[in-house]
């Protein structure tokens, strides 16, 4: 199974501020749904909390909300208190790809074991006070298309595939 990791950030890494995020980019949003859709989707509990009422759970996708909090309840959600129980739930179901959507504590966890990356690179620095962790370079690129600034959204930004590199045990490269 497929463990990507999907989120929109700044250059300066934010990825949200006071639960929330700091920008308006409409196409990333409809990006989001589109590539999510029809799959499990696993997402730390204050990020679930971010969602406004009318989304919740997010339609046409399996929810799962990783919380350490055993009485949490969320209607139409799986509740689990680990990564692990999220992304086993997803294998049980035989699902081909599974999205982590957030959070920084759960993008923190899952980018170890994560296969591929879907960002939304924003072009430039934005006040935040959550970050998505620093990728290294056992990621490549392997997708990008590019999006100008325009009315409807206030910064140029790209969309952007990353899939980790096989290491063969004879190529150390």
């Amino acid at each position: 199974m497929i463990i990507s990791l999907i989120a929109a950030l700044a250059k300066n890494r934010t990825i949200g501020k006071n639960n929330d995020l700091p920008w308006h980019l409409p196409d990333d949003m409809k990006y989001f749904m589109q590539t999510t859709k029809g799959h499990y989707v696993i997402m730390g509990r204050k990020n679930y909390d971010s969602i406004p009422e009318k989304f919740k759970p997010l339609p046409n996708r399996t929810n799962i909300i990783v919380t350490r909090n055993k009485d949490f309840v969320a209607s139409g959600c799986h509740v689990v208190n680990s990564l692990e129980a999220g992304i086993n739930l997803a294998k049980q179901a035989k699902e081909k790809e599974v999205f982590v959507i957030g959070g920084a504590e759960i993008y923190k966890l899952s980018l170890p074991i994560a296969t591929r990356l879907y960002l939304t690179e924003i072009n430039g620095n934005i006040d935040g006070d959550t970050f998505f962790p620093a990728i290294d370079t056992s990621w490549k690129e392997t997708s990008r298309v590019h999006h100008e600034k325009d009315s409807r959204h206030d910064f140029d930004f790209d969309f952007v595939v990353y899939d980790k590199k096989i290491i063969s045990p004879n190529n150390k490269n």
